[in-house]
């Protein structure tokens, strides 16, 4: 991810029916949410919650698909997992500094241990 895809997702968030609309989106998983019940939860108007997503799934935060007359939409967590990788990439010079961000200073290590982790249940 370069320096202004990372600052265009940041500006994306920096408004609030954004933020509101990703995080429920992340906490609906991948499964997601029709654009009707998005606009219910959050009391947004149809015209006003399509320029949000509209604008999110520009920059690379969320997905739509259409699932028969409705879209479904999704938080992009392959985007998100760019973005935190971004953010922790060679934090603190490779010591260990933030508890939960040790096993995020990479893609493939957040991966690695997502897979350990799904390992350890089976």
């Amino acid at each position: 991810m370069d320096m202004l895809n990372a600052a265009e997702r940041f500006a994306a968030l920096g408004h609030q029916s954004r933020l509101d609309i990703f995080r429920l989106l992340v906490e609906a998983g991948p499964d997601g949410i029709h654009a009707g019940a998005i606009g219910e939860r959050l009391a947004l108007p149809a015209a006003t919650l399509s320029f949000h997503l509209a604008h999110l799934v520009r920059v690379g935060l969320i997905r739509g698909r259409r699932d028969g007359r409705f879209i479904r939409y999704s938080a992009d967590f392959d985007g998100i997992d760019d973005l935190i990788a971004f953010l922790t990439r060679n934090c603190c010079v490779g010591a260990v500094c933030l508890p939960q961000t040790a096993a995020c200073d990479t893609v493939a290590k957040r991966r690695a241990a997502l897979g350990t982790a799904q390992g350890d249940s089976e």
